[in-house]
């Protein structure tokens, strides 16, 4: 029998009426039925999904193999069997809500190839409103690694995998994890990777926001994402070389999954519940050594992650309220002895003898009068970039930044981000 070039996993769980546009997107792949094999697993679909996937695998004959499945409770059973099935060189795993452009097969398969790559991220692009990263995608690049690109950012298994190396290493999805399950497979399949490289000049990979929400990620409750980024920390605390992979890698969990748990909806919840989230994130600090990565993160984030690790949780619960209610706190600056002038933010336990909170974990930033202004990046030397430089800079590729300061709506836009870092992001 003929190994095709590609197997493409798909789990479905109703997902309908999105499985549909999945599937006529993998008809019309342009590499040809005969160079690929989709392998899709009913996941005990109540909505006509697996009936679907019944009558495709009938109109084409020897591309669909369906299996069904009694209802596991995740994606990653059924994920996990399908890639068992997959004969493929190659194995991308597609969200049954999600579809591919029409060339993107034949485009990864033929990079993957010329470049030897173990596993090869495509152009991905965001639907009704899905945010997707998009730092990884600058540019297209045979060789990334987690040091020189935004690669932490982008550890979903939407990806092209070389299936030897899944192989090799018995690499597979952690069942017992709810949600973040393809997060711990991917970073261990990058760390693993001899080659990791990036195609981003098509758009390949279409994911879609459902108007439900009920996209698996968008409807995990906070445990269960406590649980899976434990999991993926694990992964790297196991794998990555100690030093800028491994601090990568910290940075972009504890400087995003971990803070979204220490937002205003943490107030909402009951007490007995409230407790657990703050007790867990603080564990995961102490664990897997954030702190090591806090001058990394915004000031707001590595306060809450301080107070949860500290146990200090009903000064965490007033801050959340506090800053919900007034915005973000004001600056003070003042200058040392060193000539060195600081700026902190004011936060109600800043200088608090009972919290007993280290000046630096309020730092904004520190400068000289002297030092050289750069009007995009804030400064050099100078405090570092705020939260919207930085989504203005990952949204937005250097060089289309510097053509869009060519016109004057988008170059009054650089400059009041620069603005915004001068004023530590305050408005």
């Amino acid at each position: 029998m003929t190994v095709p070039d590609v197997t493409v996993v798909i789990a479905v769980y109703n997902t309908m009426p999105y499985l549909t546009a999945c599937l006529d997107s993998l008809v019309r792949q342009t590499i040809g039925h005969a160079r690929m094999e989709v392998v899709a697993v009913d996941d005990g679909s109540t909505d006509g999904g697996g009936e679907l996937l019944d009558t495709y695998a009938a109109r084409h004959p020897g591309l669909f193999q369906v299996v069904h499945q009694a209802n596991s409770g995740g994606p990653a059973a059924p994920t996990n069997r399908g890639l068992a099935l997959a004969r493929g060189r190659y194995v991308l795993f597609l969200g049954a809500d999600d579809w591919l452009g029409d060339e993107a097969l034949a485009r990864m398969v033929g990079s993957a190839d010329d470049w030897g790559s173990d596993v090869l991220i495509p152009k991905q692009v965001g639907v009704n409103g899905r945010l997707v990263p998009q730092g990884i995608f600058d540019t297209t690049a045979a060789s990334v690694g987690f040091e020189d690109s935004a690669l932490a950012w982008a550890l979903a298994d939407t990806k092209l995998f070389r299936l030897d190396l899944v192989r090799r290493h018995n690499l597979a999805r952690k069942e017992e994890l709810k949600v973040y399950s393809d997060q711990p497979f991917t970073l261990a399949a990058c760390l693993r990777a001899r080659r990791i490289s990036v195609l981003a000049d098509y758009d390949h990979y279409f994911l879609v926001l459902r108007e439900d929400r009920g996209n698996v990620t968008q409807r995990a409750g906070a445990l269960d994402r406590i649980r899976g980024v434990a999991a993926v920390q694990w992964v790297a605390a196991e794998l990555a070389a100690p030093g800028a992979q491994l601090d990568a890698i910290r940075a972009r969990h504890f400087g995003w999954e971990v803070p979204q748990l220490l937002q205003e909806g943490l107030l909402a919840l009951d007490t007995g519940l409230r407790d657990q989230v703050c007790e867990g994130v603080g564990e995961l600090v102490r664990q897997f050594g954030a702190r090591e990565v806090y001058h990394r993160l915004a000031v707001p984030d590595r306060v809450r992650l301080e107070l949860a690790a500290t146990g200090r949780y009903a000064e965490l619960r007033e801050l959340i309220a506090h800053e919900a209610e007034h915005g973000a706190p004001p600056e003070v600056s003042e200058t040392g002895a060193d000539g060195v002038r600081r700026r902190y933010a004011a936060y109600p336990v800043f200088r608090d003898g009972a919290a007993g909170l280290p000046d630096e974990l309020f730092l904004l930033g520190e400068e000289r009068a002297e030092a050289p202004v750069d009007p995009e990046a804030g400064g050099r030397g100078g405090p570092p970039p705020t939260l919207v430089q930085q989504l203005w800079r990952g949204a937005v590729p250097a060089q289309v930044r510097r053509r869009l300061r060519g016109y004057p709506a988008w170059r009054r836009l650089a400059d009041a981000v620069a603005a915004d870092g001068r004023n530590g992001g305050r408005r």
